[in-house]
């Protein structure tokens, strides 16, 4: 009895949706084994308009709310971040970075939810939308404003802003970059002024 009682309590958190998600056909999936080896089957199965997202640490960098005036206005950083690909003939179209006290409606179309992402493996899949196809502007903007709210991002995005020779993911790293607070890109930008 233990034992079920147990796994029942275990299950939970694989089962829970993002709180203020309305309006949505969810199916929800693990990344226990990898995200990489969730996330890029669903493009292939997700033919019609849908939705994959999962939470990540955030940087506490203030940039996340919501997108109507009666939205949540964090006094505070959140603690996390809902990281959203919006998925269409296959191919991912959009990327979006909210608050996890946001009301997000989806439209009525299935969302994909992967539980158990590891942050680390958050930012190699956002990696790819802006190095392997730095032309999708769009992409590559939604792909960088995932990363600056994300702890494990900042990094990447440092990096970017040095080594890309795309002058636009190389102005988008330095804007999101100098809207973050994190102590990380101020000591990039110092380091900067010093040369």
């Amino acid at each position: 009895m233990k034992r079920a009682l147990w796994l029942m309590v275990a299950a939970l958190p694989l089962a829970a949706q993002p709180k203020l998600l309305i309006d949505a056909k969810v199916d929800t999936r693990s990344a226990a084994a990898g995200l990489e080896r969730e996330f890029w089957p669903l493009l292939a199965l997700q033919p019609q308009p849908a939705w994959i997202g999962y939470t990540v640490p955030a940087a506490g960098g203030g940039q996340l709310g919501c997108e109507l005036v009666s939205g949540v206005i964090h006094l505070e950083a959140p603690d996390h971040a809902v990281v959203l690909y919006r998925v269409e003939s296959n191919a991912v179209t959009r990327i979006r970075a909210l608050s996890p006290e946001c009301e997000i409606d989806a439209g009525g179309v299935p969302v994909h939810w992967i539980a158990d992402v590891q942050p680390a493996e958050s930012v190699e899949v956002l990696k790819k939308f802006i190095t392997s196809d730095p032309g999708q502007a769009v992409r590559a903007r939604g792909a960088i404003s995932a990363l600056v709210v994300s702890k494990e991002g900042i990094q990447v995005l440092i990096e970017l802003a040095k080594t890309t020779q795309n002058a636009e993911v190389r102005k988008q790293a330095m804007s999101s970059l100098g809207r973050s607070r994190d102590p990380r890109a101020l000591a990039f930008f110092e380091d900067v002024l010093k040369r």
